[in-house]
Formats: structure tokens, C-alpha cells, sequence
């Protein structure tokens, strides 16, 4: 049998190392033995991102949907769902796993246990702990989970559905959409909006900041603007500019 050629093997390494990193993010794996593979000049590839225009496009879809009378239940659960995944970053096993008396009506966070067993706290907004009171209200006071099926909760495959039916119901390709997508968003758009690196480092349960660092390269846009406005040569063009306006 032929052995693989330079880039095949690249390739190859990549998508186990990226296999692992799922399934450690996911909360599948306690470790993410893809850090110690090597890394023939490859490097980690950009997440996927959906920018301002997507994410309104995606509320405003769920908006029309629950402002229907009858209010259907099930779209009140995927309210919740969306409001907490992107607007927490919680993990798809994190989410769908969360206990019925996790959120309170009044506190602004929640203690979640989440990768490698860890405990971390994690800020919830006012809307998803409004969307989680309406949506609570359907859910049977027995039920040990926020967002029961059958005889446990909401499957992860499950949740992959309902959030691939609102993309393309909102008019966005539905592979561009996942729980870890909207997971991706929330921490782009936290980042660029001024938030903290190490503060995001903790809300997203990152054991290592450098797997948080790759969120600084992907706001694009933002460092073409800083450069544009703040380097000494962006200052001398303002200045020749002015000149010629007086000229």
C-alpha cells in the first residue's frame, strides 16, 4: 500500500487533532490527546462565525414565531435554547443537560459543572432568563431537567435539528449553523465588544487560554480599524488629507 504523501498525512493529523478537540470541548473526553500530535506546518483553523446580520436574523425568526397565538411550546424551547447558547456559550451537552432548578427567575448566573468535571460560573442576560421563565412553565414539575424527552433530556442530536430548522427558516445556509457556531459567536462578539480575555477564558471553561486566543484572530475587522485609526502613518495620511481640503 502506498503511504500517504505530505499533505495527505497533514491533513490527516489535523482532522484527529480537530476530532479530539470537539469531543474535549463537547465534554466527551476528560483530556484532548490531539494536543500531542504533531503538527507538520499546520496551524488550528479560524471557527466558524456567524456575524451581527445572521444572529438578528435568527431572533427575528423566533420572535414571529412565538409572538403566535397560541404560542407553540416548542417554540418557546428553542427561545430558550438560543438565548442561552448565544448568550452564555454554553456547550451542547452542557445545555441540553441542564437541571430543571439550574436557572433561577433571580440570579444572574448559574454554576455549571461542566468539562473535566469542573465547576466554572457562567452570567446569564435578563432575556435568557426570560425566555427560561416562560419556557419553565411547560415543563412538568416532576421533570428533573429544564428541557426534558421522553425519559431524560433534549439529545444533543436533537437540539442540532431544531437549530438547523430555524437557519433555514430564517434564510441561512443551515451548515453554517450548530450549537458550537453559536457558541463561537458568542465569544467573537463578547471579545470584539471590548470583553476581557481572560474573563471569556472563564465563561467559555477553557483550562488554557491559548485555546481562548484563537477568538483574537478572528475579528478581522476590528484590527484593520485599529491600524487604520492608530498607527502613526494612519495620522500623517489625516494630516496630508487635511491639507489638501484646505488647499
Amino acid at each position: 500500500m502506498a503511504r500517504p504523501v505530505q499533505g495527505e498525512r497533514s491533513a490527516q493529523i489535523g482532522g484527529a487533532a480537530a476530532f479530539f478537540a470537539f469531543l474535549a470541548d463537547e465534554g466527551l473526553r476528560a483530556d484532548d490527546p490531539g494536543g500531542a500530535l504533531p503538527r507538520p506546518g499546520a496551524s488550528r483553523g479560524l471557527p466558524k462565525v456567524l456575524d451581527h446580520a445572521d444572529i438578528d436574523r435568527l431572533f427575528a425568526t423566533i420572535a414571529e414565531r412565538i409572538a403566535r397565538v397560541p404560542a407553540d411550546p416548542n417554540d418557546l424551547r428553542m427561545a430558550a435554547l438560543v438565548e442561552l447558547l448565544y448568550g452564555s456559550g454554553l456547550r451542547a451537552t452542557e445545555l441540553v443537560s441542564l437541571s430543571r432548578r439550574a436557572i433561577a427567575p433571580d440570579r444572574p448566573y448559574l454554576i455549571l459543572r461542566g468539562k473535566g468535571d469542573k465547576e466554572r460560573l457562567v452570567p446569564l442576560s435578563d432575556r435568557a432568563r426570560a425566555a427560561v421563565a416562560v419556557w419553565r412553565l411547560h415543563v412538568p414539575e416532576d421533570s428533573v431537567w429544564l428541557f426534558p424527552s421522553g425519559k431524560g433530556h433534549l439529545s444533543r442530536i436533537r437540539l442540532y435539528q431544531i437549530l438547523k430548522a430555524l437557519a433555514a427558516e430564517a434564510g441561512i445556509p443551515p451548515d453554517r449553523v450548530s450549537p458550537h457556531v453559536l457558541r463561537h459567536a458568542f465569544a467573537t462578539h463578547l471579545l470584539a465588544g471590548g470583553a476581557d480575555l481572560r474573563a471569556l477564558q472563564a465563561m467559555l471553561g477553557h483550562a488554557d487560554i491559548a485555546t481562548t486566543e484563537i477568538y483574537t484572530h478572528v475579528d478581522a475587522s476590528r484590527l484593520i480599524e485599529l491600524v487604520n485609526a492608530r498607527h502613526p502613518l494612519a495620522e500623517a495620511t489625516a494630516r496630508v488629507d487635511a491639507r489638501k481640503r484646505g488647499a
